[in-house]
């Protein structure tokens, strides 16, 4: 039968081509799975994210737009490290009591020369100022020496946004959800947008804080849904590293980076029986 090879192929592709018209249609879930057949994204990029996106008085003797005029600029950029704090002591009935543990001390040290091994001439440390956070930020300090810590309340744990999906336990009339939320994404706008005009090279910040922050500020900064920061996971002095052009774009170059640490050193829960003296 080799009139049934010859129709084989363009027969799948032609099947191809209308399940994904039919699915596109009908808003069907496998749709996206499918590449569109113009060849172009159905989600488009925000430049003007952080609300500084520049466009020029006046373009004279030129055809490009403002987005290709910008790109030709020489890139500056801000590339910031989210350090989550150490294991803490998670029988503590206060945030004072909620001290490292000794793992976790050990963790904010391997993560403090990780940093330093990178090389770079780091701007300025800043922390929440939870307790677990401010231990993570001084032992890193003790490694990078020169560098000032700051402390803020904007990057104090908390829950962003609703979850989706819901998790057990999700109750946000018995938690001061609604402050966090609206307290977590200022704390995004203002540590998180392009270098300004006057910055002429590249900059190195290190912000300690908690694994929800870090999940939030990275799916908001990648444009990416919100709600999913509940899906990822992030160990005990972990680093993540954002770097952020001046044109805007925005590139994740390393998600709760631990293979700096020893493998039994890893943890990311504080259930009581992972805390250790």
């Amino acid at each position: 039968m080799k009139w049934r090879k010859l129709i084989s192929v363009p027969t799948v592709a032609i099947a191809v081509w209308c399940g994904a018209f039919v699915s596109e249609k009908k808003q069907n879930i496998l749709a996206p799975w499918i590449l569109p057949i113009d060849g172009h994204s159905s989600v488009k990029w925000d430049a003007n994210w952080d609300g500084r996106h520049v466009i020029p008085i006046e373009v004279k003797n030129t055809t490009e737009t403002q987005d290709t005029s910008a790109k030709r600029s020489p890139h500056v950029r801000r590339h910031i490290f989210l350090v989550r704090h150490g294991q803490y002591k998670v029988q503590g009935r206060t945030d004072l009591e909620q001290s490292l543990t000794s793992l976790g001390e050990r963790q904010a040290d391997l993560a403090g020369k990780r940093l330093q091994q990178y090389g770079y001439t780091y701007t300025r440390l800043v922390s929440s100022r939870m307790t677990r956070a401010k231990d993570t930020a001084c032992v890193i300090k003790e490694t990078i020496n020169e560098i000032q810590h700051e402390e803020t309340y904007l990057l104090t744990e908390g829950a962003p946004i609703k979850p989706e999906p819901l998790v057990d336990g999700w109750n946000p009339d018995k938690d001061p959800f609604y402050q966090d939320s609206v307290r977590i994404e200022a704390a995004f706008r203002h540590f998180i947008n392009r270098p300004d005009a006057t910055q002429t090279e590249d900059s190195y910040e290190i912000l300690v804080c908690h694994a929800n922050v870090i999940r939030y500020f990275v799916c908001r900064a990648l444009q990416l849904p919100p709600e999913a920061w509940l899906r990822m996971s992030l160990n005990h002095g972990s680093i993540t590293w954002l770097t952020i052009l001046n044109t805007g774009d925005v590139v994740l170059k390393q998600y709760g980076d631990t293979g700096f640490m020893p493998v039994k050193d890893c943890t990311t829960y504080n259930f009581p029986e992972d805390v250790s003296e």
